[in-house]
Parts: structure tokens; sequence; C-alpha cells
């Protein structure tokens, strides 16, 4: 805490000793102020002006400092103003006073807070600028609630001083009225409890209930108007449509079905989507034919004689088209009709809120209905805006899978997760890769000792890592493709044979008639979600590729859940999405393996933290593997074991990640796992030792000393006589 805020603290301190010690608190009694009503009236008759100035500056300083005696002030404005001056200044000097209040909390205590607990102040915040002014009202409306209280809770919050003020001011004035109205017959009041009766606690809790009705109301006039101008269908065919067929789309299919809602999947191309055609499956198909070419390369480091690898590309995309085959009847229409989905192959077009224009893909049209619409078109890979790049027939992670000759030189343009999974695939099986990133490093949501890690491996298998080279336009030389780059200042000249493509993906909304919707894209391709999953339209929702943030399997199929459920049961309780615990692996060779906070992440909002480090190259089951590198890196607030982030960079990051992202979503910390029995000898030892390392540097140095003294003490022995040392002859 810094000077100003102790001197405040001080400041404030001081002021209320002196109020206490010069006994204003027994001034502000209703005895007292009965007692000498008139004496105070006739004063106030000739200082009028002065009188309410001052009393002003003591309501505001009584209510700035939470100070007792509120309540007979109020009573007082009303007594010696009567009701239109004496309401107008109590609701002026309240409102300034709780607003002080307000800002002092925030001044004092809201920094604290936002290192401590960034994400739920977050959250907080989030709520309060969507609803807080509705629920301050309601609070201001019900004077069970104190109000001071209020001014401090508020003021922890993000809620802008003006909407403060403006929210309190309005709030306070019934209770204010009623009180200085009170007041103006100081004689018939014995006690604070003969104004605010049962009936009128009742009234003023009904009055409380308003600004929910208002929000309420004021939601209902906003699907209204968003639906202004539709004709909603009196009868539906389905209560959900679904458009497309990839993982967010099966998912919320299969969960439809599953609660016996009648849902429609329209898929245009292959069911299973990216995941299965073109991107999780056949990626990691090749990346173990890669990972199996390496080893063979390799085999001396297991005892073994290393053999050149001479393998037919076109046999390892054989195989990884087998293996698409195979996993294929999981997400295949048969399988869905089964479960209760009518699959359709065509494309959709939105005509409504509630229709859908299919085009089938035998060319028969027809127009479906439904309660609740469901995007889920996917993403594509984005192509930058290169000079010369589309005259590459450039490689994409689409249509990659479609080549039959291995490239010798491959120039991958990207550093992400996408590139640098097959740059890496084809370094291994082959060919000579340059991988272009524009920016510092490779993995850039990744922490630098993250991605140092996987340079050195990427260099050490051959591949040319440019950073900060950013592609300026492609050329063809003498027959020859060459890429330009800017790089420090100077023109870089690559030649390559093939360029693979890998620098993000954007959402897939073509031909969906989202204008006729007044839905408008985002500049990724990505349509605006709610949080609920929803898209301007109540009833119409997205989820995958298509909605963001995050561009996962796992993601999409997560986000899913709440867009069919939602979809199915809204009008009666709707899901806001929970991204708080969002694990990823990147399939490198190491892998890497995240879940919540990195250090960088920590350190640009402010969180303090932690850092407890294992190195794999410690763990039996990896040294036995001579898989000995990497490490396991978990974040934690200070002095405690709650689990704030962690990576794994290494053989096996994603299964070892498993447990701390259990760990994390069940607010596990690392004592719980350092509890836990686990096999040996495993990859997920590690993550038992990385607690381990945590405990450690936790131990209570003066309880052991203590202890160590203690064991001294019952051996009847000096605890510092040396011990003798065996030594073999």
């Amino acid at each position: 805490m810094n000077r100003k805020k102790w001197l405040m603290i001080l400041v404030i301190l001081a002021v209320v000793v002196a109020f206490w010690a010069s006994g204003a608190q027994d001034v502000l009694t209703l005895d007292y102020l009965k007692t000498h009503q008139q004496s105070l009236q006739a004063w106030i008759a000739d200082n009028t002006g002065l009188a309410i100035g001052g009393y002003m500056l003591i309501y505001i300083m009584v209510t700035a400092l939470s100070l007792p005696g509120a309540a007979i002030m109020t009573l007082a404005g009303g007594a010696f103003f009567g009701n239109l001056y004496g309401l107008a200044a109590v609701s002026i000097a309240s409102t300034i006073g709780a607003s002080l209040a307000f800002l002092v909390a925030r001044f004092l205590v809201r920094d604290n807070l936002r290192e401590k607990y960034a994400a739920t102040v977050a959250k907080m915040d989030r709520g309060i600028e969507k609803d807080g002014a509705f629920y301050l009202a309601t609070l201001r409306l019900v004077p069970v609630f104190p109000f001071f209280l209020i001014n401090i809770a508020m003021g922890l919050t993000g809620m802008k001083l003006g909407t403060y003020a403006l929210v309190s001011w309005l709030g306070m004035l019934p209770g204010t009225f009623v009180f200085v109205n009170a007041g103006t017959q100081l004689a018939q009041v014995q006690s604070t409890g003969d104004i605010l009766s049962a009936d009128l606690l009742l009234s003023f809790a009904l009055l409380g209930l308003f600004p929910l009705i208002a929000k309420f109301v004021v939601g209902f006039i906003r699907r209204r108007r968003v639906y202004a101008g539709w004709e909603k269908p009196e009868t539906f065919d389905y209560n959900l449509l679904v458009i497309g067929g990839g993982s967010a789309g099966l998912v919320s299919a299969y969960i439809a079905a599953a609660v016996k809602a009648r849902v429609a999947l329209i898929e245009q191309n292959k069911m299973g989507g990216d995941c299965l055609n073109t991107g999780c499956v056949p990626s990691k198909a090749l990346i173990r034919s890669a990972r199996a070419a390496d080893t063979l390369r390799h085999a001396d480091r297991y005892g073994l004689e290393s053999v050149p690898v001479k393998g037919s590309f076109k046999n390892i995309m054989d195989r990884v088209h087998r293996i698409i085959a195979k996993v294929e009847p999981h997400d295949s229409p048969e399988r869905y009709r089964k479960l209760g989905v009518d699959c359709i192959a065509g494309k959709a077009t939105f005509v409504s809120p509630w229709e859908l224009e299919v085009t089938h893909n035998d060319g028969h049209t027809e127009r479906l209905t439904a309660r609740s619409i469901v995007i889920a078109t996917g993403g594509k890979p984005a192509l930058p805006p290169i000079p010369g790049l589309e005259g590459m027939d450039p490689l994409h992670s689409d249509n990659l899978w479609s080549i039959e000759d291995q490239p010798e030189r491959l120039l991958v343009l990207g550093g992400g997760p996408i590139g640098s999974e097959l740059a890496h695939a084809f370094a291994r099986l082959g060919s000579k890769v340059v991988q272009v990133q524009r920016g510092g490093q490779l993995l850039a949501k990744e922490d630098p000792d993250v991605a140092e890690v996987v340079q050195k491996q990427f260099e050490a298998d051959g591949i040319d890592v440019r950073l900060n080279h950013s592609a300026s336009e492609f050329r063809i030389e003498d027959g020859e493709k060459v890429l330009y780059c800017e790089h420090e200042g100077e023109r870089v000249r690559i030649p390559f044979d093939q360029v693979l493509v890998a620098v993000g993906r954007t959402g897939n909304t073509d031909g969906l008639g989202l204008e006729k919707l007044g839905i408008e894209p985002l500049a990724n391709g990505t349509v605006p979600v709610e949080e609920d999953m929803s898209v301007r339209y109540p009833n119409v929702f997205a989820c995958g590729d298509v909605a963001g943030p995050y561009q996962f399997t796992h993601a999409a199929s997560h986000q899913a859940w709440y867009a069919a459920v939602n979809g199915l049961f809204g009008q009666f309780k709707r899901f806001n999405v929970d991204y708080r615990v969002m694990p990823w692996v990147t399939f490198t060779s190491p892998e890497v393996g995240r879940v919540g906070l990195s250090e960088s992440e920590a350190k640009a909002k402010g969180i303090k933290f932690e850092v407890t480090r294992y190195g794999l190259d410690d763990l039996d089951r990896a040294i036995a593997e001579s898989e000995d590198y990497g490490f396991i890196k978990v974040l934690t607030p200070p002095g405690k074991d709650k689990i704030l982030g962690a990576v794994v960079v290494g053989a096996h990051a994603g299964e070892i990640l498993a447990e701390f992202t259990l760990a994390m979503k069940h607010n596990l910390g690392l004592n719980k796992i350092l509890g836990t029995i686990h096999p040996y000898p495993t990859w997920n030892e590690s993550a038992k030792f990385a607690a381990g390392e945590w405990k450690r540097a936790h131990a209570p140095e003066g309880v052991l000393k203590l202890l160590e003294k203690l064991h001294g003490w019952r051996r009847g022995k000096d605890t510092n006589t040396p011990r003798s040392v065996y030594a073999p002859d």
C-alpha cells in the first residue's frame, strides 16, 4: 500500500476518533434533536443560508465516513427546512457523501482486489457493466440494506461514478422523502422504528422489485424490437435446426436428440467437419508417421541400429486417409439418424430468424422452420493479402491432404500451432523446411521459455526458423518460386518449391444470408455472440470456429452444449458459457500443453504469482524412454497452492496436462495432487513431483528446526554432533 493510501487512512481514523471523542454521537440522537428543536429553529431562521450549507457539509461527512446518525440528520432536514428544502438538501448531500465513500473504498481497496482476484473482479465488472444499475436501484429502494455497506461494496466494482451517483440519487429519493416528511412532524416520532413500519417496509420491498421488473420489461422490449418486421410461424417443423456437421454441430444435434427434441442437421459437404477431414485427425496421423520416421532415424537412442528412412509419401497419405475412413463412422449420417437426428445433405440460407431455405445436394429446395437455429459452420484457412501469393497455388490445412508428392523444399508461413505442427512433421519426413514467422518467437501465445524449447528442437531437426521476417512479396524468378521478406531493414530472398500458409483461420459464413437478419460478422469472420451463445436474436445461436474466441474441437463441443440447451430451454433458464478452465495442446515434439494463465498473461493483468518448475529430465519414466527433456511450470498465488495456470513442455504433455485441468476445474490445489497416489513409473508422476517442488519451497523452516531439536532431545544426543559416515573399502 502506497503512502497516499496510508495518509488517507490516517486522516479518516483521525476524523472518526475526533467524532467520538467530541461526543458528537450524543448530538446526533432523536432525544437531542427534539430537546433542542426550538432553539435550533430560531437560530436557523436568522441564518438560513449558512444553516443549510453547514447542515449539508455535516451530512456529507457523516455519509462519507459511514458514521452513525444519517437517519437523525434526515429527520432534522424535514424538521428545520421543511419538505421541499429538506428533501433537496438531504438528497444532494447524501448522494455526494455516498459517492465520496464509493471513491474512498475504490481508492483504498480495489487495486489490491484486482491483483489478488483478477479473474473474479473482471467477471464481477462485466456483470456490473451489464446489469449493475438495475441491482443498485433495487438495493437503494429498500431501506433494509445498510447504505454504507452498499457504498463500500459498489466502490470495489468497476461501476462508473456518474452511473453510481445518478442511480443512488434516484433510488434514495423515496426513502429520503419518507424520513424528511416524518421530520416535519417530529413531535409524533418516538423512534426511527415508528417511521419504518412493517407495512411501509413491505411497500419499499415491492418498490425494490421495480428495477428487476424494469430489467425484464427492457429485455422484453428489446426482444420485440429485434423481431420487429418478422412474422413468427404458428407451428414449427423442428425444435432445433443445426447448420454444419462439424464438432459443434454434431454435439448440438446429439444433445437435442438425447432430450427427445426434433432436430435436423444440415451439412453441405462431409460430416465431421474440419476436425475429421482436414484438421485434428489427419494432422495427428501425419505427425505419428513423422515421429516413427524420427525414431527409426535415431534408433541408436534405444540401443538399436539407426536406419535411413526411405518412405513413400503417397503411402503415408494413404494411411492418413485410411485413418479418416476408420474414424468417419463416429460422425456418419447413419449413426446420427439412429440417434434420432434428421441428417440433410445440402446448403442452408436464412429466410427469417425461424426459417431456413435448404438447397439439397440433389438440387431440390425446401423451407424448414424451428423454434431455434444453431450456426455451426466452422472456419476456413485465412490467406493474407500478400502480393503474388495466389499465383503460388498455396497449400493450407484444407487442401494439404490431397497432395501425393512430398515437397522437397517446403516454406511454412506462420509460427502458430498449425504451422509449427505441420512444419515439424514435414521436416521429420525429409522435407527441407523454412518456417517464416513475423513475430519474435514461435507459438506467440506461450511464454518465451516454452517457445525456446520448441525452437531448439526444430533447429535440431533441420528446420530453418526465420523469426521477425515479414513476408512482403511472392515471385517466380527463372522458373523458381521465391518469397521476399523484410527483416531488420533488409530484403531477404527465400526460394521454395511449395508454400504452406498457416497464419490463422476465419469464420465460415458465406452464403448463410446473415445480412437478411442484420447480423454482421466481425473482422475475423466470426459472428458476434452473447454469453449465452446467442447471435442478435434470442433464438439464433452460434458455436465452434464460427463463433470464436477459441478454435479447438473441445472448445466447439463445450460451446455446443450451451447453444443447444439454451436453444431448447432458454425460455425457462439460460446458461452463460464458462471459459474459466480451457486447456489446449500443440502437438509438436516436444508437445506443449497449457491451461489457465501463462507468466506473460499474469504479468500483463497485474496478477501476483509464484512459479514452480519441475524438470522432466528428473522423471524416471522419461529417462527410461530417452525422452528426458522439457519441464512443467505451475503458477500459484504467493504462498497458496491454488493453481492459476500450468504448462507442460515435453513428451505426452497433453496427457500430463489433464490432471492440472481437472484440479483447476474443481478448485483442487497442489497439496491435493501431492496427496494422491500415482503409479510408478508413469508420466503422470511428474504432476505429483511438480506439486512436491511447491511443497518443498513452502516448507515451514521454523517448525522444521524445532522438530530437529525435538528429535535430538529424544535421542539424548547433541544435535550438532557429527555423524560417522560409512565408506566402503
